[in-house]
């Protein structure tokens, strides 16, 4: 079975030349030209990744990207044409995993999807390992996207939840924010590594006792972070 691609572009000579590529890498295209069909489609096809364009007849691509990721965790690829909308895709953590500038290399656009979806069988594989992970007094329900701390539900995002589920699958093992940043938000050279901070430091304020004085959550100066403490 090949990877089902989903390129929801309103601009018919881009979709057909993303098309193209990616049938010629032999993966499974389906094409969508606005927001409402997008998600029809999404709905009916279930794809594996989606290259989607931020302006877009009926929903935008920002709409769209919000219901779909809160429906699920495929890797989400935006398309917009102007700079500026890349602050907003990654302003607003719409839950989108990657972004292209047009004009783009269809050649650099095969890479992005290929490592997206490397990425995703990746910590799919790794969270098959277990349904529930266990460390001190935390817990994490991995399929239903559910934490608690000492008993008690602790809403987190769902890129919070990515970064702390791929600390629990790397016990006392040290990560970089290098490697915390590509496993969780694939992105290669444009992504920010502050990012992981900031994530790291809301994290702690949902879960820690006395977020300055972390128990769970390491701080290894000058390396990155660690999930202290062996599983229960």
């Amino acid at each position: 079975m090949f990877d089902k691609i989903l390129i929801v572009e309103d601009e018919k000579e881009i979709a057909e030349l993303l098309k193209d590529y990616l049938e010629a890498e032999r993966f499974e295209v389906i094409v969508a030209s606005d927001g409402q069909e997008a998600i029809q489609l999404f709905s009916e096809c279930r794809p594996q990744l989606m290259i989607l364009d931020i302006m877009l007849p009926r929903f935008d691509g920002i709409e769209v990207c919000r219901i779909i990721r809160s429906q699920s965790a495929i890797p989400i690829i935006m398309l917009s044409a102007k700079k500026s909308d890349v602050d907003k895709i990654v302003g607003l953590g719409i839950g989108a995993d990657d972004y292209v500038v047009k004009p783009f290399s269809p050649g650099e656009m095969i890479a992005r999807v290929k490592a997206q979806l490397r990425r995703a069988n990746q910590l799919s594989s790794l969270a098959e390992t277990a349904e529930i992970i266990r460390y001190q007094e935390l817990a994490l329900n991995v399929k239903a996207y559910e934490v608690t701390v000492r008993n008690q539900p602790v809403p987190l995002s769902a890129r919070e939840f990515e970064v702390l589920r791929y600390l629990a699958l790397h016990p006392n093992q040290v990560l970089t924010r290098e490697q915390i940043f590509r496993y969780v938000w694939g992105f290669d050279e444009h992504g920010d590594l502050n990012t992981v901070t900031v994530h790291i430091k809301k994290i702690r304020e949902k879960i820690e006792v006395d977020p300055a004085n972390p128990t769970l959550i390491k701080t290894v100066w000058g390396v990155g972070y660690k999930l202290d403490g062996g599983p229960r």
